[in-house]
């Protein structure tokens, strides 16, 4: 029998033409989006004021199994897709595993991650509706240079919202979004009315993904419907754009699918037609969602409605959050910092058809180290949370003598990051894990609504 080879890659033909949908496959639905003010679910009309209007229906369709990748859109992915499936056999040795470890590496492009995926698509109905720009927050930096890069392609403005710690703990992922001509403003900021509430509020605040959403959705509604706000992570619409990534990953007949989960855009992408095949009963694979000990939403949240955002302007969503308040540790270096989990997972992990585990940054960081050395790349620190999962899963196998095939996403490449990764080789990094009563304090900011009585 032939060797596999290091990297598997799909030919250009062979790249998907539709994106799947993984609600199709779901015999019950995530919860609907409920209007902040009236709590009843939201329709395409009530969302087109913030969204895209195609992207306001593919957020609402649960029905349409296969979406149409418009032939723009397949044009900018052939530009770095299909991305290449690799076979870990460096890993696998230094571990001395029988397991088969294979990850999908999304980092062939400007971002260095699988944000451009959902960016390239977002921004082209933008563009096909006639705005002129859109908004949008960023943590790390990954998707505010995704979308930076799609909207230069597609001639619109990008109004970046980044969250303060992340602007000044990494300078050169401005540089690199102003290199596409985005404009980027550190969260919370005194540019809009909620950033200079939560300012008067929080004066020493270092910021959190939800008041970035509360600025940017700020910011498009007034616009005077020039621009529209477009988000990168939890929403329905982003996990179908992102499902390209399981699509092409169908190669590696796995046992084992590991993620790591901060909103769910990845981890959704990766797993979309693994889990149609459990949820439908042709594989069993088990499915596995990392995330970090500093920002616990499946292992230590709350399955609950609530806001998308700290400043309480989006939709309500149900799904396993901290609640709209909670701000991680500052010195939580590696990215995955939203409170909240994609409604999609977080149905699909309250019904027990995934698992999920937190560890702790520094555990995060030494797995990295160990995969760049042994792998010659250096991942970003969001995607090794999937590394140490996968490692640690590896390991299992090694004492069971199991030879486990284990697919993760490397979601991408961690040379903005050098900073954590000096902190960690100097040994100044430390862990921060919040305790009950700092998480009980993002609880109490869940809305006080009929819903979420008992919880």
């Amino acid at each position: 029998m032939s060797k596999i080879p290091h990297r598997l890659y799909l030919t250009e033909d062979q790249m998907p033409q539709k994106w799947f949908n993984l609600r199709s496959a779901m015999a019950e639905q995530p919860d609907p989006l409920l209007h902040p003010g009236t709590l009843r679910p939201l329709g395409v009309d009530d969302l087109s004021p913030i969204f895209c209007e195609e992207l306001a229906r593919q957020e609402l369709d649960g029905a349409t199994a296969y979406v149409d990748i418009p032939e723009p859109i397949q044009n900018v992915y052939k530009m770095y897709r299909p991305s290449p499936l690799i076979r870990a056999y460096e890993l696998e040795k230094a571990l001395d595993t029988p397991a088969r470890i294979y990850y999908k590496f999304e980092g062939n492009n400007t971002s260095g991650s699988h944000k451009l995926n959902s960016a390239v698509a977002q921004a082209y109905y933008a563009k096909m509706q006639g705005l002129t720009g859109v908004t949008t927050e960023t943590g790390a930096g990954q998707w505010g240079t995704a979308l930076s890069e799609a909207c230069s392609y597609f001639g619109l403005t990008c109004d970046v919202f980044m969250v303060k710690c992340s602007y000044e703990q990494k300078p050169f992922r401005k540089a690199v979004m102003n290199v596409f001509d985005a404009s980027i403003t550190p969260s919370p900021s005194p540019t809009t009315e909620v950033g200079r509430q939560i300012l008067r509020d929080h004066p020493d605040t270092t910021g959190s993904l939800g008041c970035a959403i509360s600025e940017a959705v700020e910011s498009a509604v007034q616009s005077g419907g020039a621009k529209r706000y477009v988000l990168g992570s939890v929403l329905n619409q982003v996990l179908l754009h992102q499902s390209i990534i399981g699509l092409e990953s169908k190669l590696a007949m796995e046992q084992l699918v590991v993620g790591c989960a901060g909103g769910g855009s990845n981890l959704g992408g990766l797993i979309a037609p693994f889990m149609a095949d459990k949820l439908r009963g042709i594989r069993n694979p088990r499915i596995v969602a990392v995330e970090p000990a500093s920002c616990p939403s499946l292992t230590r949240g709350k399955y609950a409605y609530d806001f998308c955002d700290t400043g309480r302007v989006t939709p309500l969503a149900r799904m396993y959050t901290l609640g709209c308040g909670f701000i991680p540790s500052a010195n939580h270096a590696g990215g995955l910092r939203y409170h909240g989990m994609s409604p999609i997972l977080s149905k699909l992990y309250h019904d027990g058809y995934m698992e999920a585990v937190a560890y702790e940054q520094t555990r995060v960081f030494e797995a990295a180290v160990l995969f760049a050395k042994r792998e010659t790349i250096l991942p970003a620190p969001e995607s090794a949370h999937a590394i140490r999962g996968a490692i640690d899963e590896a390991l299992r196998c090694r004492e069971s003598r199991e030879a486990k095939t284990i697919l993760f996403g490397l979601t991408g490449t961690g040379y903005f990051d050098m900073t954590a990764y000096e902190n960690y080789l100097s040994g100044k990094m430390s862990d921060s894990i919040p305790t009950d009563a700092d998480l009980q304090k993002g609880f109490d900011s869940l809305p006080k609504i009929p819903q979420n009585e008992g919880i």
